[in-house]
């Protein structure tokens, strides 16, 4: 059940959660705002952006969740978001996804997208 009202700073992680299928969906919902980066190992733009992630993540922490998703180790939600090539980051917005960017952006390009739905 969603609570109303503004969620304390402290319940916001300031470090990106490790989603799998089991967490997901409970983790999008209990968010307003949720940016789930899907990755893997092998994958180095993903490796590439995951420092901005990071930063990301402490800069709007109590405003954004930042998720982390494994997509060899989850390929049912993958699939699930027709995630074709990573990374690819997807923002849900009250549990629902609003906006997707696929590959290795700068910094200032993520920070808008996050941004716009902010409200």
């Amino acid at each position: 059940m969603r609570r109303t009202g503004e969620k304390r700073a402290q319940e916001f992680p300031n470090k990106p959660i490790e989603a799998n299928e089991k967490n997901f969906d409970e983790l999008i919902q209990r968010y307003d705002l949720v940016v789930v980066d899907f990755w893997a190992e092998w994958c180095g733009p993903c490796w590439m952006i995951a420092p901005i992630i990071e930063e990301l993540a402490k800069e709007y922490s109590g405003k954004v969740v930042f998720l982390k998703l494994n997509v060899d180790q989850n390929r049912r939600l993958a699939a699930r978001f027709g995630i074709m090539s990573i990374p690819t980051l997807i923002i849900f917005k009250n549990g629902k996804p609003v906006d997707m960017v696929v590959g290795a952006y700068p910094k200032p390009l993520l920070e808008a997208r996050i941004r716009k739905h902010l409200s």
